[in-house]
Parts: structure tokens; sequence; C-alpha cells
């Protein structure tokens, strides 16, 4: 795993409302809205590019309380 892979997102796709909070707040890009459509009938967001630095912008511009996790893995040795 390279520096690039400590960090990564969850987002649940039943609680996300496609509103792209997130997409555009990621620094690096790494999340999309996707074409698939979730039971409430949303086009959720989906992780997609594995640069995520951690920062957890997505997670705090997200108006849906649940529908991202930011994992920050840590370093060796720490």
């Amino acid at each position: 795993m390279d520096s690039q892979e400590k960090s990564y997102i969850e987002i649940d796709p039943a609680r996300c409302k496609g509103c792209a909070c997130c997409v555009v707040a990621c620094p690096k890009d790494c999340i999309q809205i996707g074409s698939e459509i979730n039971q409430m009938g949303y086009q959720f967001a989906r992780f997609a590019v594995r640069q995520c630095i951690g920062c957890g912008l997505c997670f705090y511009t997200c108006p849906e309380f649940g529908a991202i996790t930011v994992y920050t893995l840590p370093r060796k040795g720490e």
C-alpha cells in the first residue's frame, strides 16, 4: 500500500441523496456521482479515485449524517 492509499472513505448509498456537496469539497477529486440509483431514487456518490488524503472535507460538508465515513490508516511506526 503506497502513501496515497493510507486514507479512504466509504459512502453509504442508502443515505446519499446525490447533492454533490462532497464532490465539490474534495480537493483530490476522489468522489463522483454514479449512474446507479438507490432505493430513494437518487443517483448516489461513490468513492472513485484512490488519492484520498483523509482531510474530511467530504464528511463535514455532507448534509446527511452517517452517509460518509473517513478512514485514515496509521503509518508505519505510529
